[in-house]
């Protein structure tokens, strides 16, 4: 991985930045004004992959996409899109992104977000994406909660800024995030508990033991269902996060985007000391076949990941 001195960023990487920062701060005013505006958690179709789109998705893409043209964006990608865009024709950046993040959650105000990751561009819009995960050179998240937060990472440690609701700008609230070593807490949806396959449940099994079990300490058991709101609970404390591939129909790779949500969010996390997997190999050290490709997804704590990891042999 090529790493990006924050001190040293590209000067035409600023724009970028700016324009994401802008369209966020944008963004969390229209989540904040809820049911005193127009219904955001309204489903209005389907995105390529067969997933409800709400109005607030479409939305915060068509804000992200125009806010993006003119600032050396070569390509763009969406979750919400079905193929590349050319934004700038001779942009130097590609940039893949879900522009609003844990749908699901919008109308019972709970921390929903926008997950971005940032690559050199090259001629093909495709094989832009289709890379190492290991090539991005930025990666980040914006979290609309009780404060908006700004998670970004050029390679060189993973940064924490907030939203000066007085100024409009992110501050940097932490220069380098840290994720603790060893976890106290785990996230899963358990509702999936039957179609589970093996490794996966004898994690959990071995968690739920607490200190009975082979851990000899509890962990308590966390599931929010918005991406950004476990990514950001375990940077900021720690803990371990699973969305494995189970048995059921569609679920054989997970249904996290490697694309879109898993190469970035894995970024950030062992840019904080985290680990991140797939159950069999690095996330970091894998490369998406297709634009809209789906990859089991574990991360969190180092010592907690390596041993999910060892269970998956």
């Amino acid at each position: 991985m090529t790493a990006i001195d924050p001190t040293h960023i590209p000067e035409n990487l600023y724009p970028v930045l700016d324009a994401l920062c802008a369209t966020g701060a944008q963004l969390s005013q229209v989540i904040a004004r809820g049911a005193l505006g127009p219904s955001l958690a309204a489903g209005v179709g389907e995105n390529s992959d067969g997933d409800q789109q709400k109005a607030l998705d479409v939305m915060a893409d068509e804000m992200f996409e125009a806010a993006l043209r003119g600032t050396g964006v070569r390509h763009y990608a969406s979750e919400e899109q079905e193929e590349v865009l050319t934004l700038d024709a001779d942009g130097a950046w590609a940039l893949a992104t879900d522009p609003l993040d844990g749908s699901s959650n919008i109308d019972v105000n709970v921390t929903i977000g926008t997950i971005f990751s940032i690559f050199p561009a090259t001629a093909d819009a495709n094989a832009s994406f289709l890379r190492p995960a290991s090539e991005q050179v930025a990666a980040g998240y914006i979290a609309y909660g009780p404060q908006c937060l700004l998670a970004l990472t050029f390679g060189a440690g993973t940064m924490l800024f907030a939203l000066d609701p007085g100024t409009g700008r992110f501050e940097l609230a932490q220069a380098r995030m840290q994720v603790p070593t060893q976890a106290g807490e785990f996230s899963i949806n358990a509702s999936n508990r039957r179609h589970w396959i093996a490794p996966v449940r004898r994690y959990v099994e071995e968690a739920e033991a607490g200190e009975t079990g082979d851990k000899g300490r509890n962990m308590n058991f966390r599931w929010v269902g918005s991406l950004v709101a476990e990514t950001h609970r375990i940077l900021t404390r720690g803990g371990t996060f699973l969305y494995p591939s189970d048995a059921r129909n569609g679920y054989e790779n997970g249904r996290l985007r490697m694309v879109y949500e898993v190469a970035p969010m894995a970024m950030l996390v062992e840019q904080a000391g985290g680990q991140a997997t797939d159950g069999t190999a690095p996330i970091l050290s894998l490369t998406a076949r297709e634009l809209h490709e789906r990859r089991p997804f574990v991360f969190g704590s180092a010592e907690e990941v390596a041993r999910i990891a060892a269970l998956h042999g």
